[in-house]
């Protein structure tokens, strides 16, 4: 019996002096509806194997939709603070909801990292890093390369009126699109739509029978710019109406390998579930910290030039 507790004593004490315990961490996204979401997991999922290997655990936490976003990411952070976490991945897209929660889970000693949005908010709770797009940066392409190809009225639909990212994302489409001679306007529909193709479509076919002159469409997510084509194509306007969209599915770069849609700006969703979670649980596990921030994802435009392999990318369930 003795000389079973030294080696359990002894086995405790390698525990402690080499950081061993394990870590565990919270990775909370989006709506459990939106698709998006599904390529940020594989990338989580794909770092979750790293993470297990070395004694940790993550746990991916979504909310149920978009109706009542703000206060139901609050809901998720306090669970995670509330399970133990060591640390939380999660975008903030909804500050004036999400930062106070966040700034509590810091002072309870959790470690923070930030991606998908909330770059300009990450200072104020310390966050380790952001990884994800330049959301104005990204706005300023799609609004130049539309304009550079001839778009001249062009409008930013935002499926989720409020959410940081995607304001400042219409906010660089309109920049982008003055500063190469073109006009861009934002057409906010109810978040309520959020996910709704029929309703989407039918809230642009409005605005472009409104407006005759609007000659091109940039969406947001990958799905609403399915609504935008079917809209596009029931006013028989395909390949007269340019159409744009934030991130990528099967269905877009089919019509932009088709030559039906122009072009996609790529986020890297993907790298952005798999270095928030392993950056994060290395930082916890080992101490190391990437010297760069914020680490960019993107954007990256995808158009006729360079679809196929996009394609590739897309069969593998990573973009």
């Amino acid at each position: 019996m003795k000389f079973t507790k030294t080696i359990a004593a002894t086995a405790v004490a390698a525990l402690m002096s080499t950081g061993a315990m394990a870590q565990d961490i919270a990775v909370i996204v989006g709506s459990a509806q939106d698709g998006f979401w599904n390529m940020v997991k594989k990338g989580v999922d794909d770092a979750t194997l790293m993470v297990e290997a070395n004694g940790g655990t993550v746990n991916f936490l979504q909310t149920p939709n978009y109706d009542n976003f703000g206060p139901d990411l609050v809901s998720l952070i306090e669970q995670a603070v509330a399970q133990g976490v060591e640390g939380i991945a999660i975008p903030n897209w909804l500050p004036d909801s999400e930062t106070s929660a966040l700034q509590a889970a810091a002072e309870a000693g959790i470690v923070i990292t930030s991606f998908n949005a909330g770059q300009g908010e990450m200072d104020k709770y310390g966050a380790l890093n952001y990884f994800g797009s330049d959301e104005y940066l990204a706005g300023v392409a799609g609004g130049r390369y539309m304009a550079d190809n001839g778009a001249k009225k062009i409008m930013c639909h935002i499926q989720n009126p409020g959410a940081v990212n995607l304001e400042t994302r219409c906010k660089g489409v309109a920049d982008g699109a003055s500063e190469a001679g073109a006009e861009a306007y934002i057409l906010r529909v109810p978040a309520n739509l959020d996910q709704d193709m029929v309703g989407t479509s039918e809230a642009m076919k409005s605005e472009m029978i409104a407006d005759p002159s609007i000659d091109a469409v940039i969406t947001l997510a990958a799905w609403a710019s399915d609504a935008a084509a079917s809209s596009i194509d029931q006013l028989g306007k395909t390949g007269d109406v340019k159409l744009g969209t934030f991130d990528m599915s099967a269905s877009v770069l089919k019509r932009i390998e088709a030559g039906t849609q122009a072009m996609a700006i790529d986020q890297q969703p993907y790298l952005q579930g798999f270095l928030a979670t392993s950056m994060l649980f290395a930082n916890l596990k080992f101490g190391t910290e990437i010297a760069t921030q914020p680490v960019l994802t993107g954007p990256a435009i995808v158009d006729a030039s360079n679809v196929g392999t996009a394609i590739e990318g897309v069969k593998l369930g990573a973009r």
